[in-house]
């Protein structure tokens, strides 16, 4: 971490309001970033990054210098990612079951089906996911951010290939 950057954290964590708007312009763009990677569309990210920039206000006090920022924040963003999913009860997965239909929707539809099948795979899978595939970080990066060993995430990544095919091929044996 840049000693600019900690500069920056330690004032705006005693509250010059300058401070954190600066460290907000800096990270929104990674903010909405990872927020998009997540969610699988924009205006679901939009939420989510309103969200983690709220939480970072109320939060970056908690912030102790022990890690990275942006492992911290990646963090913050997967915590307001989560809350905001379980918020959202409007729409079943089985609703993303739906036979693509031909047209541009055909890779809308087979993402959604796609982000289904990672959320039923359980906790951890969607982040893993998404910082790996989505923001291009190594398997270790993740494991730090997830606070996991990198084998979890290398073993969640399979097991998730494993179920894409067996969805495009059922009963293919492996």
């Amino acid at each position: 971490m840049t000693q600019d950057l900690q500069e920056i954290i330690g004032r705006a964590q005693r509250g010059d309001r300058d401070a954190f708007s600066r460290l907000v312009e800096d990270h929104y763009a990674t903010i909405f970033r990872f927020a998009c990677r997540y969610c699988g569309n924009r205006q679901d990210a939009e939420d989510v990054t309103q969200q983690a920039c709220i939480k970072l206000a109320r939060s970056l006090a908690q912030f102790r210098f022990e890690s990275a920022f942006s492992t911290w924040l990646y963090r913050l963003v997967i915590n307001c990612a989560r809350d905001w999913l379980k918020s959202q009860c409007k729409r079943e997965s089985d609703e993303l079951d739906e036979i693509p239909v031909p047209g541009k929707q055909e890779s809308t539809v087979l993402l959604h089906q796609v982000i289904a099948l990672v959320d039923r795979m359980g906790e951890g899978f969607r982040e893993s996911v998404a910082l790996v595939l989505g923001m291009g970080m190594t398997h270790a990066e993740a494991a730090a951010i997830l606070e996991v060993k990198e084998s979890t995430v290398s073993w969640r990544l399979h097991e998730i290939r494993k179920r894409l095919n067996d969805q495009v091929q059922p009963g293919v044996e492996r």
